[in-house]
């Protein structure tokens, strides 16, 4: 376990990185267009077949549901690193339009700035009565009370203590509750692992000059370069960490895998190198998530990213999408 004090020096030097990332941040969101091109082509199809037509509905179906489970005159959520909040401002107008008049997200996070953006934004779509917003550093929060359900969307990869986070997510929702995720499962600092690495370089020697600039790190890339991008943030710090901790802990009703040689293709860095117009780059793409969908059946390579509905004090469901199971799915590092 790393150390959370902020009177440590790496701990203090990687808080204040992140803070200043996301101080002037005002859409964490934002993706190439190529990405959105291989989400709806590739991804949308998958999800349909567990009930999602968008990835909000992850967190709108599943708080939905643990409300009614567990009766609560009044629901109680709570979503973990909410960031500017705009997925919970979704997911509150999701929860309404389902008929769930009284229920309250806390929003939680490490950034004052981003929580503002957050309040300002639930004012202006009209949710500001269903969002309470909490500045605090998640990898030493506990919660004073239990919560109906916990979420966390693209925020568990950005934690360093997550053995405490997790233990703080059980007493949270006790027997009845459920912790509803979306984040990214992969090698820490969003690094390849050496056998999906083999194949990313095979698609990377096709790629024309233009498209192996890296517009993140500005710089040309003839050969593929990793890069850790957890040397001075939190950014991936213990991804690889997240779903071996969440086997020990939860039990699974859904567990929905998917990704991994895509992803730099599709990211910030080279992403927006791609036409989703054109028919080379939408080809290229098509061929490269069908390789990962072989390899990923096959248990050559490991997803990087996953949805998840976890629970404890009973079993799970048992919900895996193409019958992958978390466990399965982990990748012990050499």
């Amino acid at each position: 376990m790393w150390p959370i004090s902020r009177e440590d020096s790496n701990y203090a030097a990687r808080l204040s990185s992140e803070l200043g990332t996301y101080k002037d941040c005002l859409d964490v969101n934002a993706l190439p267009e190529i990405f959105h091109y291989w989400s709806n082509r590739h991804l949308a199809p998958k999800f349909a077949r567990i009930g999602l037509d968008h990835p909000d509905e992850l967190f709108a179906k599943y708080l939905h549901q643990s409300a009614a489970n567990t009766g609560a005159r009044r629901a109680s959520f709570v979503s973990i690193g909410a960031g500017n909040c705009d997925t919970e401002v979704r997911v509150a107008k999701r929860l309404r339009a389902r008929g769930l008049d009284h229920f309250e997200i806390e929003c939680l996070d490490i950034n004052p700035d981003m929580l503002r953006r957050g309040r300002e934004m639930a004012q202006a779509e009209g949710v500001a009565s269903s969002l309470t917003f909490t500045a605090v550093d998640f990898n030493a929060w506990f919660p004073a009370r239990r919560y109906d359900a916990v979420m966390a969307n693209q925020s568990l990869h950005h934690v360093v203590n997550l053995e405490g986070l997790f233990d703080a997510v059980l007493e949270a929702i006790g027997d009845g509750g459920l912790f509803v995720t979306s984040d990214i499962i992969g090698r820490n600092g969003h690094l390849r692992w050496p056998e999906a690495r083999a194949i990313l370089e095979t698609f990377w020697a096709e790629l024309p000059p233009g498209y192996r600039y890296n517009r993140l790190l500005n710089r040309h890339e003839e050969a593929f370069m990793d890069w850790d991008c957890s040397v001075e943030g939190f950014e991936g710090i213990r991804a690889q960490d997240v779903l071996p901790l969440l086997v020990e802990r939860f039990q699974f009703d859904l567990f929905a895998p998917f990704a991994n040689v895509i992803d730099p293709f599709i990211d910030r860095a080279f992403g927006h190198n791609f036409d989703a117009s054109a028919p080379w780059d939408r080809d290229f793409i098509d061929r490269v998530h069908r390789r990962d969908e072989e390899e990923i059946q096959a248990g050559r390579i490991k997803p990087t990213h996953m949805m998840a509905v976890m629970c404890a004090g009973r079993p799970g469901r048992s919900e895996f999408l193409d019958g992958l199971a978390p466990r399965d799915c982990i990748r012990i590092a050499d």
